[in-house]
């Protein structure tokens, strides 16, 4: 029988580890990056091409989707995988971020938060068990617990009691969870570290959240304009003080070279909108770096966006076709762009997997590093 989640480490080289995680849905091999499908879809993607590119799970928004369609619909048609045809896990995101970042006239107390809505003004309140409902109205495999963020350059008082407030609101979303009945036994919750760049904060926020017990633990707070030095700074200690016997997770990240600092750093989970979002705006991702297909010099450019990518978009088409596409805003443009680079970043945990396997992680992430910063040319 399939268990409701489990979670084994294969291989470890250094503070990297990779093995998987197995629920009902199906496996999830990690390190994994967990394509964003905000509003019930990854833009720009079929459901079946996000399969086939690696991906084994995706995540999908409380924020958004309780504003439109509704959690309460989405339940009525079945649940969020019949709803938008993706029969494989899936994560949601409580929906604390896009509460402090998206609404107007956001009011947070003990109980939640009340805030009005980014698309029509409407007047609404999560608390932590208005999020752990909304997730199980979704039918979410694996839930976050609600919490509350504030920006890195706050004070170290505002950073203490938010991160107090949010591990108050980890036993809630826990408690809430706990009561879910059929969902919460074949889901899973993980709860969020908070406590910005501070060592002790952090360290204690850790603590409470594994007294507590989640099935996982995300490293929240993190990726909100800090920096990579900063941020990595951080991952040197923030993972070490979660169980080492569960999965680690890092919150909206994040570039290439960002994940692959933090997968030696112990990160095991990653989630962010930039493969599909720059792939909509003309930005592709290569092994010698990003490139934007606007630029006129790819006009007649008859290489592919990647000359080391084995997706069918690199086995199809040009730079000089896809450049064409940007610039006249075709939406194929933008559709074998998202493609591409979805692949990429697949294609890209794959090989973090096996370097760890073959305790090999540190050529390949350095040998990564440096090609990352030559774009590659044509034919090479």
């Amino acid at each position: 029988m399939t268990p409701r989640f489990d979670f084994t480490i294969a291989a470890t080289d250094g503070k990297a580890r990779t093995g998987a995680i197995r629920m009902q849905r199906g496996e999830i091999r990690t390190p994994a990056f967990m394509p964003v499908g905000t509003a019930a879809t990854v833009k720009a993607m079929k459901p079946g091409d996000v399969r086939a590119s690696g991906a084994d799970i995706i995540l999908g928004n409380t924020y958004h989707l309780m504003l439109r369609p509704t959690a309460e619909r989405v339940a009525r048609l079945g649940g969020l995988h019949a709803f938008m045809g993706w029969d494989r896990p899936i994560l949601t995101d409580s929906g604390g971020y896009q509460v402090m970042s998206l609404s107007d006239l956001t009011k947070r107390d003990e109980n939640g938060v009340t805030f009005r809505s980014h698309l029509d003004g409407s007047k609404h309140t999560i608390s932590p068990e208005r999020s752990i409902e909304i997730q199980r109205l979704l039918g979410s495999d694996i839930v976050m617990a609600f919490d509350e963020l504030v920006p890195t350059t706050s004070t170290r008082e505002v950073q203490a009691a938010a991160m107090a407030r949010s591990m108050r609101w980890a036993r809630r979303s826990r408690d809430a969870f706990d009561g879910g009945g059929e969902h919460a036994a074949r889901a899973a919750i993980f709860g969020i570290q908070q406590g910005a760049l501070d060592q002790r904060l952090r360290a204690e926020s850790a603590s409470d959240l594994t007294a507590i017990g989640f099935d996982g633990y995300a490293v929240g707070g993190l990726a909100v304009g800090e920096g990579q030095e900063a941020m990595f700074g951080c991952l040197d200690f923030a993972p070490d003080q979660l169980p080492a016997d569960k999965p680690r997770y890092l919150m909206g990240v994040g570039k290439p070279d960002d994940i692959v600092g933090a997968v030696e750093r112990g990160i095991d989970m990653f989630d962010c909108v930039l493969p599909t979002r720059s792939g909509r705006t003309g930005q592709a991702f290569t092994r010698g770096g990003p490139i934007n297909l606007r630029n006129a010099r790819f006009g007649e450019d008859q290489g592919p966006l990647d000359p080391a990518c084995a997706c069918p978009v690199c086995g199809t088409w040009t730079r000089a076709y896809i450049h064409h596409l940007v610039r006249s805003d075709e939406m194929l443009g933008a559709m074998l762009m998202t493609e591409h680079n979805l692949y990429f970043y697949q294609a890209l945990m794959a090989d973090l997997r096996a370097a760890i396997a073959d305790r090999r992680l540190s050529v390949f992430a350095n040998g990564f590093r440096e090609a990352y910063r030559k774009e590659p040319k044509s034919g090479e």
